[in-house]
């Protein structure tokens, strides 16, 4: 019998009495946060879980303090495509995977640029999951799912397909990550409606508010705008400030429990479907999705870019 779950449910009530025995998923971003907390979900439930992440020594601390055994860790570094095709090759043999969850990511830093010129959020939030999870697809079982974590920061901006790089447009760290955030949900449309023929779907997840280290470049005339927006509430919505157990949950809502074709191709939120909004949203962080982030043109689209981006056809 289904249940019903919220913004504050966590992922582990998400999965309560869900047996993964036998079940294979591949994480990024486990070295704190969100992604620690979906794997420790997972592998309590019986799943094997492979995590990636750029510090591995943190990882491991951080999956130690856990207690967790089924969690086995690859490094990654998300702003080197050498760094993501070695890592994709090696999973590979450890492959089939059911689930695949694009965890990691970055948010608001001083403008720079990855190892392969991107720049650093487009490219470390987009382009490498990009490679990542289309080298992977081969090896996900039909019925599998590929989870990528996006955000509400969407609705800051679409992509800008002529200027990706901010080459010839000024440069703003939250204008940046709107950009890195829409390609996300863009990506997951596109490669829903690719692989959905082989029984694979994808979707894209907002966790909601969640204190992590993803806020690290934040200034304090950022965190006192934010903290105004919020205090105002900015519509008929309000904010609810989340633990990484109850951030965690819609990934593992959207990859594991939701039926699939109520998921697929979908931005999702608080363990539902989110609404395609007809405007603009109340706030940056308020609920709903604009609907530009999933044109399925615009996802075409973003799919060519980007191939043509990290020189890889998928």
């Amino acid at each position: 019998m289904s249940r019903t779950f919220d913004a504050l449910s966590t992922a582990e009530e998400v999965l309560d009495g869900i047996d993964l025995s036998g079940k294979r998923a591949f994480i990024t971003g486990v070295s704190a946060g969100i992604g620690v907390e979906t794997a420790h979900a997972l592998a309590a439930r019986g799943a094997v879980v492979f995590g990636a992440a750029r510090d591995l020594a943190k990882a491991e601390a951080a999956m130690a303090g856990l207690g967790e055994s089924r969690v086995k860790l690859v490094h990654l570094d998300l702003a080197s495509l050498a760094s993501v095709r070695a890592c994709a090759d090696a999973m590979a043999k450890e492959g089939p995977f059911d689930l695949v969850v694009a965890n990691a990511g970055l948010m608001g830093p001083p403008f720079g640029r990855t190892e392969d010129g991107f720049e650093t959020q487009f490219g470390t939030n987009h382009l490498s999951h990009f490679v990542l999870v289309n080298r992977l697809a081969p090896h996900i079982n039909p019925g599998g799912r590929v989870v990528v974590l996006a955000s509400s920061a969407h609705h800051i901006c679409d992509v800008d397909l002529d200027d990706p790089n901010f080459e010839h447009t000024e440069y703003t760290p939250y204008g940046g990550y709107g950009r890195s955030k829409t390609a996300n949900i863009l990506f997951a449309v596109e490669f829903d409606r690719r692989h959905r023929g082989r029984g694979i779907r994808a979707t894209a997840v907002h966790p909601g508010g969640v204190a992590t280290e993803l806020g690290r470049y934040m200034d304090d005339q950022t965190r006192e705008a934010q903290r105004k927006a919020l205090a105002s509430g900015g519509g008929n919505w309000s904010f609810v400030r989340k633990t990484a157990a109850q951030g965690a949950s819609t990934s593992v809502w959207a990859g594991v429990y939701a039926p699939a074709d109520e998921v697929g191709g979908r931005y999702c939120e608080d363990c539902h479907v989110g609404e395609v909004l007809s405007g603009p949203a109340p706030s940056p962080m308020g609920p709903g999705v604009a609907a530009y982030a999933l044109n399925p043109e615009r996802a075409k689209a973003l799919w060519a870019k980007s191939e043509e981006m990290v020189g890889e056809r998928f």
